[in-house]
């Protein structure tokens, strides 16, 4: 199962490493998501959700 924040939507961004002399090799940004516990369709449900959202108050823990 992939960490995707349900509520946002975030999830791993990929790029480059950049050296001070400009060489490039691939690397990736992990999103903070978090396993927190929330209702989901009225019923408590252990889901991955941004901490934005969480901050925010985007959703209500359980």
């Amino acid at each position: 199962m992939a960490r995707k924040c349900v509520v946002t939507g975030k999830k791993t961004s990929f790029g480059n490493k950049r050296s001070h002399a400009l060489n490039t090799t691939k690397r990736k940004w992990g999103a903070n998501v978090q396993k927190v516990r929330i209702l989901v369709d009225g019923k408590p449900k252990r889901v991955y959700v941004s901490a934005r959202a969480l901050k925010s108050g985007k959703v209500e823990r359980v």
